[in-house]
């Protein structure tokens, strides 16, 4: 993949069917390895869309706003965190309750 400039993968720590870690690390020709935060979710309401929302904060937030890998992923898996507490497939948070949660307090739970 002589293309490829940028690779990112999501960590999930299971404790239970209702309690995960979940976090992501990210590689870029240009910063090479960075890892993201690490979040304690409980409960899970559906971690269905999970993947998908990491994604897409990953994608919006590096085409859309002056920051770099390490800043994107860490509103990736942020955005990814959220949408575990949402049931369905969708992620209906917006990307200021996504920025709360990267302001706040990483070693606690994440709760809607």
């Amino acid at each position: 993949f002589p293309n490829l400039s940028t690779v990112a993968i999501t960590l999930r720590g299971s404790k239970s069917a209702s309690h995960n870690t979940w976090s992501a690390v990210a590689w870029s020709r240009g910063t090479g390895f960075t890892e993201g935060p690490t979040y304690d979710i409980w409960p899970i309401v559906d971690r269905v869309g999970a993947g998908d929302a990491f994604a897409a904060g990953l994608i919006f937030r590096l085409m859309h706003a002056d920051t770099d890998l390490a800043g994107a992923l860490s509103f990736a898996v942020a955005a990814s965190c959220l949408k575990h507490t949402v049931p369905g497939d969708l992620n209906i948070v917006g990307a200021e309750e996504v920025e709360r949660l990267m302001r706040g307090d990483r070693s606690g739970r994440v709760q809607r």
